[in-house]
């Protein structure tokens, strides 16, 4: 640990808090001003999240209407209306490398890379192309602990799509280290959270301090540094302090409905599923209800919040400046019944066929997945950064590489991007462009603000207009 009497009010920005089996890096503080403006630390970092939602959306529910500043959010999109300003809702872009193929995964495959995946029923996958996020992390990963974060909700899909003669590997990654090395999605909330914030041993192996908060590892460290901050640096650090643990509590808590202890199964979230849906065969609608309430329920919205504060302490601390997150698989049969008028999968009720029934089931899905991005806003929104706050340099993108589930329409994506409004975004607009834009001109324009030099991705060789 710094002596901070000797460093008073002159923190260096990559500053850590440090017991044996943990290692917290400090979100920014005013005491690190001072050093920052001498031009000894970069300032304030610009970030990258992507949040990705299978099975596209009912199209005619999307939208919003008008143009501009002057816009009304489609019902879809109206659990956004308390951040409308800080929003960029984007129409018309699509990727064109992804006409190819039917079905989901040429779509899924690509959406990042802006490239066509190679068609195969093996395991020799390839995308064409490195993905956005990963361009990022490699210039940004730089001057942090992880280059890049993936995290995601269901194991890597298996076996073989038969109705379009693909692997259904391609499913599970949008994120592409090189264009045949995919980056799977870490599904287990408690090994994010140690990747963040604990140490381990060089074997890996069990230590004692495996089994305590990490808060009491640094305990010590944290009570020697708020002895020597400020009153605003105390509060801000008692709060990202509390809101790890509060993570942390909430992370223990699904293991122990679970009973999943230590080694969550990576297939737990299918086993469940299936579990379900052979319940319903073979029980009636009221022995089924009393065989669910009688084991514990896997709550897919909180795992689903967790994830996305795991992405928030990750930006917060400057653990990482790139982050993406799976809603689920493409393809995904997760089950939403625990949605109010919502009864069976995801994947088949996306294929509506125009019935009135499964259009307004795949519209509360849309709705609930908006719900979950709006609640990522807000607690970024609440945590206080230099002169904004998180939200305000850090790009989160939201939305799936296909319009309408039924059709696999990859034309006129929905899309949308919040903050990064001090990094140069300019936002509370929806931004109508002609019908075949690029959607890589997009991730050209997130790239180029957060100070990755990105001169042509897919079919864009330069960012959208109005952007920024």
């Amino acid at each position: 640990m710094a002596n901070f009497q000797s460093q008073k009010w002159r923190l260096p920005r990559r500053q850590f808090l440090r017991g044996a089996g943990a290692t917290l890096a400090l979100p920014f503080l005013d005491a690190m001003r001072p050093l920052m403006a001498a031009g000894s630390s970069s300032s304030l970092p610009v970030r990258i999240a992507l949040l990705y939602m299978p099975n596209g959306v009912r199209a005619d529910r999307w939208t919003p209407e008008g143009d501009g500043s002057r816009f009304k959010l489609s019902p879809i999109l109206s659990p956004l209306e308390k951040h409308r300003e800080d929003l960029l809702i984007l129409t018309g872009l699509q990727n064109k490398a992804s006409f190819s193929g039917d079905g989901h995964y040429v779509k899924t495959g690509g959406w990042l890379t802006g490239t066509t995946i190679t068609k195969t029923t093996g395991s020799d996958i390839a995308a064409g192309g490195i993905s956005m996020d990963q361009i990022a992390a490699q210039q940004l990963g730089r001057h942090t602990k992880l280059p890049s974060l993936e995290l995601g909700t269901e194991p890597v899909a298996t076996g073989i799509d038969t109705n379009v003669n693909y692997t259904r590997l391609y499913a599970s990654h949008i994120s592409w280290k090189t264009s045949t090395v995919p980056l799977p999605c870490e599904i287990n909330p408690r090994v994010a959270f140690d990747r963040l914030f604990r140490t381990r041993s060089k074997g890996g192996e069990k230590q004692a301090a495996d089994d305590k908060s990490v808060l009491d590892l640094v305990s010590g460290d944290a009570k020697r540094l708020q002895s020597r901050l400020g009153q605003e640096d105390r509060h801000k650090l008692e709060q990202y302090l509390e809101s790890i643990r509060e993570v942390e509590r909430r992370i223990e808590a699904e293991a122990a409905t679970l009973g999943a202890g230590e080694n969550l199964p990576p297939d737990l979230l299918k086993q469940m599923d299936a579990l379900d849906k052979r319940i319903s065969r073979a029980m009636g609608k009221a022995s089924r209800e009393e065989e669910l309430n009688s084991r514990p329920r896997f709550d897919h919205g909180e795992h689903c919040r967790i994830m996305m504060d795991l992405q928030m302490l990750a930006f917060w601390s400057d653990s990482t400046r790139v982050s993406s997150f799976m809603f689920g698989n493409d393809v995904t049969g997760r089950n939403f019944s625990f949605l109010d008028g919502v009864n069976g999968g995801h994947h088949d009720i996306s294929h509506h066929s125009n019935d009135g029934s499964k259009l307004d089931q795949y519209e509360r899905i849309n709705r609930w997945h908006v719900e979950q991005y709006a609640y990522m806003l807000e607690r970024m929104k609440e945590i206080k950064e230099g002169d904004g706050n998180l939200l305000d340099r850090t790009m989160v993108a939201f939305g799936s590489p296909i319009r309408d589930g039924n059709s696999h329409n990859p034309r006129n994506v929905p899309i949308i991007v919040a903050g990064g409004a001090k990094a140069g975004l300019k936002t509370g607009k929806h931004l109508v462009y002609e019908d075949g834009t690029p959607l890589c001109g997009l991730w050209i324009n997130m790239l180029e603000t957060a100070g990755v030099e990105a001169r042509q991705l897919g079919d864009a060789t330069d960012g959208l207009r109005g952007i920024a």
